[in-house]
């Protein structure tokens, strides 16, 4: 299933409310994801009914039945829907129906079967126009979406999310955290037991996340092995949560509406043993008098308060308040994450005495800067802080400090992200600072035999390319021997006549393009099919090293890694010969179509060409059609020399396994160190900057890409811009 299209096809549907509804973004956003709920929560339903309703007898009476089938449901990672919310009665309203008080009432149903859920989950479908909203049921309805898994789900609910927030709609997306930074900090603490906290909730993005961490690397299942227990001060916000969190099957008993400030939950104080959150920030206006009983040792603030306004008197910025938080929540061996604005690394005053108290606990475990664009309503940078009160002795004076500010993939001008690989790069650089160097090679060794994996592609998917641009090379030699001067332009005024000396000059270009699909033995002049042969000589070779070699140990990756650098450079120049040939067909398909006319001609087999020519089209071309020959010929090659590029970055900052100081990127500073720098803990105080290091490339393109996405923004806004002068201008005028 192509994800990012189900992704595009589905938010582009829900637009249509936008275009063509009287309701605005926010009106209409917790609405749509309550139908992304009920999709959802109906295919999880119906995964786990054929193994209930098989363990039921048939002889149980129809009443019966559905009673046991609720049983049925109980401790599984899915919610029973009773008759009247199931996604198929929804899908066979009539014409004319009342879809909208239908969904309402699947809603109420829905409710009155889980206490947790009630009024949580949207009403009012009626406001809806009938005739849109029976559209986005029938999307929502495709065959693709109800077979698509949990996962899938997950990650539409999260996009649905993402751009409710880019919409302005939820609040401006404050209840949002991007997964990237969500992921990197389940990443570093592992939250895999016990009591994890969020007491900024949100949506629960980080509950979710968590039970993806327990479920995918821990094999376990999230309700047994944690209990999460979450605050939010938007009662908005707090049902999207609990929603969010059914949805993905677990526990949603413990999400309250509170403000974090104001609301103690004094019984968790110390007893967490995971603490993660994103909350708001540079809040101003904590009202000074409600929270200084919360100054003390044990308490909440164990710091102190920071600094006050000196006219109102309250508090000037609470981040301090929420750092201190998350550190008192914990427990003696807890771990917390965290996103903060990047201004609390620095801020003076009493935020720097409350920072320096809390590095000379010898608990401030990690600290990764992040640069802009990861946030999808505002672009700034900000500041993940870890702590961990069971830091082995031999790390309590020190604090590890990142620079992932240069580490990002370009999804928009306004978006970046962290890719797969980046984040486990980035977690790589933890593990060995905590001394887990087999989880590093083990990382490295999956990367090169993913690597393996795309190498073994190439043959296979190469023929399939050369073969399709082989037989619309038959087509055209064909077109070519057959076709006649007076066929082409007969009843053509005579100064559009196609002279014979343009055919000749295609046909010399056809032979031409033909030789170079043909091995040429010149190694002085090789052809296309040449410099081919010795790409497939030059993978097969790396992937008999691969084979051969030794993917479990430090040493035998480190061996392997000349071959399949050596490797890579040749693997681009493929990509390039390919990409050059798709062109040059193209433009000879393009020659006989526009400037000889071949659809005149008998000789020409339009209805092959065309299905030839969606072959050789970049994908972005095609756009809702499934990859090609051509797509897939590029990938394994592309995802080849990714894989090996990640190896490298990995072996060239890191070349013996073990935790190293690296400039521009990350080192291992002593407390002391911090004291000497007024207690910073900005990361790039202290890293440095970072040398060229060969054989980034990867990273060079990922900034041209970004410097690309922002012109084509800049010049689709002077589009815009110069086509309103041109409106204002003709008003003027009429």
């Amino acid at each position: 299933m192509n994800i990012q299209q189900l992704e595009n096809e589905l938010w582009e549907a829900a637009d249509q409310l936008r275009a063509n509804s009287k309701l605005t973004a926010a009106e209409y956003s917790m609405p749509v994801l309550g139908l992304i709920f009920l999709r959802h929560a109906d295919n999880r339903f119906k995964s786990y009914l054929p193994d209930i309703e098989a363990d039921i007898p048939a002889q149980v009476p129809a009443a019966q039945r559905e009673e046991l089938i609720k049983l049925g449901f109980q401790g599984k990672a899915a919610i029973y829907l009773p008759e009247d919310a199931r996604f198929d009665k929804l899908a066979a309203l009539p014409q004319g129906a009342s879809v909208g008080a239908t969904i309402d009432t699947a809603m109420d149903a829905i409710e009155a079967e889980y206490e947790v859920l009630k009024g949580a989950l949207p009403r009012g479908y009626t406001a809806f126009e009938p005739d849109l909203l029976a559209e986005l049921i029938k999307i929502f309805d495709r065959p693709a979406i109800k077979a698509a898994t949990g996962d899938v789900f997950g990650r539409i609910y999260e996009y649905f999310l993402n751009n409710f927030a880019q919409s302005g709609a939820q609040e401006g997306g404050e209840f949002f955290t991007p997964p990237s930074l969500v992921r990197m900090i389940v990443n570093v603490i592992e939250p895999d037991h016990g009591l994890v906290l969020d007491p900024a909730c949100g949506s629960a993005g980080m509950f979710v996340q968590t039970g993806h961490f327990i479920e995918e690397l821990r094999h376990a299942n999230a309700n047994d092995t944690v209990t999460f227990h979450g605050q939010e001060k938007s009662d908005t916000n707090t049902k999207l949560a609990r929603m969010n969190l059914v949805v993905h099957g677990l526990d949603a008993s413990n999400i309250r509406q509170g403000n974090t400030f104001y609301d103690q939950a004094e019984h968790l104080i110390g007893q967490c043993d995971f603490v993660m959150a994103n909350p708001p920030f540079n809040v101003d206006g904590v009202d000074t008098k409600k929270v200084e009983g919360q100054v003390d040792e044990a308490g909440r603030l164990p710091f102190g308060l920071p600094g006050t306004n000196a006219k109102s008197g309250a508090i000037s910025n609470a981040n301090s308040l929420w750092i201190q938080y998350f550190y008192a929540y914990l427990k003696s061996t807890g771990r917390a994450g965290f996103v903060m604005a990047s201004s609390a690394s620095d801020a003076g005053n009493k935020d720097r005495d409350i920072r320096e108290k809390l590095v000379k606990t010898g608990h401030v475990d990690v600290m990764v800067g992040i640069g802009n664009k990861f946030f999808y309503t505002r672009s700034l940078p900000c500041t993940l802080w870890f702590f961990d009160k069971g830091k082995p002795d031999a790390l309590k004076n020190q604090v590890l400090m990142i620079d992932a500010r240069n580490v990002y993939h370009v999804v928009s001008a306004r978006s970046h992200v962290f890719t797969e690989e980046q984040l486990a790069n980035l977690n790589a650089i933890v593990w060995l600072y905590r001394g887990e160097q087999e989880k590093f090679v083990a990382l490295v060794g999956n990367y090169q035999r993913q690597a393996d994996h795309w190498l073994h592609e190439i043959p296979a998917r190469l023929a399939a390319d050369t073969a399709a641009i082989a037989r619309l090379g038959i087509a055209l030699k064909t077109f070519a021997d057959k076709v006649t001067l007076a066929e082409l332009n007969a009843d053509q005024p005579e100064g559009a006549h196609i002279a014979q000396a343009v055919l000749d000059v295609f046909k010399a270009e056809l032979a031409a393009a033909q030789a170079g699909l043909q091995s040429s033995g010149d190694a002085m002049a090789p052809s296309a099919a040449d410099e081919i042969a010795g790409l497939l000589t030059a993978s097969a070779g790396a992937r008999t090293a691969i084979g051969k070699g030794d993917l479990a140990s430090h040493a035998g990756q480190v061996a392997l890694q000349t071959q399949l650098d050596a490797l890579a450079p040749k693997l681009k120049a493929g990509s390039k010969l390919l990409e050059a040939r798709h062109k040059l067909w193209l433009k000879l398909l393009d020659t006989a179509d526009k400037t000889l006319r071949a659809r005149l001609s008998k000789a020409f087999d339009g209805k092959a060409v065309r299905e030839l020519k969606r072959a050789l089209l970049a994908a972005d071309l095609r756009k809702s059609e499934a990859p090609t020959v051509r797509d897939e010929a590029l990938e394994a090659l592309k995802q080849a020399v990714y894989f090996i590029h990640q190896v490298h970055w990995l072996h060239s900052r890191f070349p013996h396994a073990r935790f190293e100081n690296v400039p521009g990127l990350c080192k291992a500073v002593t407390t002391d160190e911090v004291a000497s720098n007024d207690y910073s803990l900005t990361p790039g105080r202290y890293v440095g900057v970072a040398p060229d290091i060969a054989g980034d490339e990867e990273d060079f393109e990922e900034v041209l890409r970004g410097i690309h996405a922002e012109l084509a923004e800049l010049n689709d806004k002077a589009a815009e811009l110069a086509e309103r002068i041109e409106r204002n201008f003709e008003a003027l005028l009429a």
